[in-house]
């Protein structure tokens, strides 16, 4: 029987493609859309999220279910837990971290609140969140589990491929996951071409070609 870190490495193997694709690259590269709101970041700079998509939904000031999320999702899963974007709580800690380590668990997004970031980042677990706050929340209901959830305006549905990095956080259908892979090879490969040129001293202005666009708007040219 594996080890649950070689069942994390098996799951993250599933998205080898996406290892160093931005969150902003794979947004671009599918038609800007899947972009979570700004106010969900990284609670510490450096962190990356890159897993399938284990949703929950909890009550306001409940984390009951977000304990059964961490019981119930596999190696290399990123849980991903509408909290009504309520910020005033603390809805997982350092101590939640360590079972998710435990677990094998790929990160947590929440649209809420969390607590422990210092440890949390000690401890290497990736968390993105809307807010940080102190306050401890309760056990007493629990909420829906692996259902469509609405996150940060876009809705996640299991199994979705989760993106974040310093920029913030998109959300890759199951269904795009494959073909968007290619597509998102394609834009880093123009953008690369695009800087190294730029670095022998052309412009974004004329690589874009923006007096052809200032003149299809009937804009007069400022040179």
């Amino acid at each position: 029987m594996s080890s649950i870190s070689e069942q994390k490495s098996a799951a993250l193997q599933r998205y080898a493609a996406y290892a160093n694709v931005a969150s902003a690259t794979a947004h671009e590269a599918m038609g800007r859309r899947g972009a979570l709101d700004s106010g969900i970041k990284p609670v510490r700079l450096g962190m990356r999220l890159l897993g399938r998509a284990f949703t929950c939904l909890c009550p306001v000031n409940d984390n009951l279910t977000l304990h059964a999320a961490l019981k119930m999702a596999g190696p290399g899963d990123v849980l991903v837990c509408a909290a009504d974007a309520f910020t005033e709580q603390g809805l997982f800690g350092d101590v939640m971290a360590s079972c998710a380590i435990g677990r094998g668990i790929a990160g947590l997004l929440v649209d809420g609140g969390v607590r422990d970031t210092q440890t949390i980042a000690e401890v290497g677990f990736p968390v993105f969140s809307r807010s940080i706050s102190i306050k401890g929340t309760i056990k007493d209901s629990m909420g829906s589990l692996n259902v469509p959830v609405s996150v940060g305006g876009v809705i996640v549905e299991p199994g979705d491929l989760v993106i974040g990095d310093d920029d913030g956080v998109v959300i890759v259908p199951q269904a795009e996951v494959e073909s968007l892979a290619a597509k998102c090879k394609e834009r880093e490969a123009k953008e690369t071409r695009f800087r190294e040129a730029l670095l022998t001293g052309k412009t974004t202005w004329d690589m874009l070609n923006l007096d052809a666009l200032l003149k299809s708007k009937g804009i007069a040219s400022p040179f």
